[in-house]
């Protein structure tokens, strides 16, 4: 299994991205797709989670209301649009795929796969 993490970038704080996971190598539409940050000095913590059938979503309560997750089972892609980009968002962004097939978790240990990261920087 492959995901393929992009998007990220050097923002002023107001300011939006949209980041992409490409993923391939299992069956992309039978598995929750999740986001996850690290800020440096920090663990890795949960941002955002979608079902695979696109029906349920879940978000950390520091990004409900600015975050929005989707993904296009088509495309074997999920995406996180972050609007209203704050300084406290800076952090390394990781998209993961859930262990299970069907599975709706938040859990970091309850995810096997990870892409490599994408940087997001804040200024305030």
């Amino acid at each position: 299994v492959q995901l393929q993490a992009s998007g990220g970038g050097l923002v002023q704080a107001g300011a939006s991205l949209r980041l992409s996971c490409a993923a391939s190598g299992r069956t992309f539409s039978s598995y929750s797709m999740g986001w996850f940050r690290q800020a440096p000095g920090k663990e890795r913590e949960f941002v955002s989670v979608i079902s695979w059938t696109t029906d349920s979503t879940d978000y950390a309560d520091s990004v409900k209301g600015r975050f929005t997750i989707s993904r296009d089972n088509a495309k074997n892609t999920v995406y996180l649009q972050m609007n209203s980009l704050k300084p406290e968002d800076t952090a390394v962004y990781y998209c993961a795929m859930a262990s299970l097939p069907k599975k709706f978790t938040v859990r970091r240990n309850d995810y096997a796969y990870w892409g490599q990261g994408t940087q997001v920087t804040v200024s305030s």
